[in-house]
């Protein structure tokens, strides 16, 4: 194995650039959308929560998960669908204690 060596300026130059192209990379996500969040149409969100699309109507029109409606076709965001998800978590407890 080969050792090489560098200047102390040109090793941090090549750390800063490193993570530049970490931060790049970790900025642009999974999907390539331009949008800041995902957006998920109805099917997409049924198959994330595993319910029907009657359910998900439900949802819609018992004020549970927000929506946009353009034309015929509805979009949730993913972070509403997230949050929903965070406020109904329940904690596992021990009951023996």
């Amino acid at each position: 194995m080969e050792l090489v060596t560098f200047e102390s300026e040109a090793y941090k130059e090549i750390i800063r650039n490193i993570n530049e192209i970490r931060s790049n990379l970790n900025n642009k996500g999974d999907n390539n959308t331009p949008l800041s969040e995902p957006w998920l149409d109805i099917q997409e969100t049924c198959q994330l929560l595993k319910i029907s699309k009657r359910t998900l109507q439900s949802y819609r029109d018992n004020g549970v998960l927000p929506f946009s409606q353009i034309g015929g076709k509805i979009y949730f965001r993913a972070g509403d669908i997230e949050d929903h998800l965070k406020k109904h978590y329940i904690k596992a407890f021990n009951p023996k204690k």
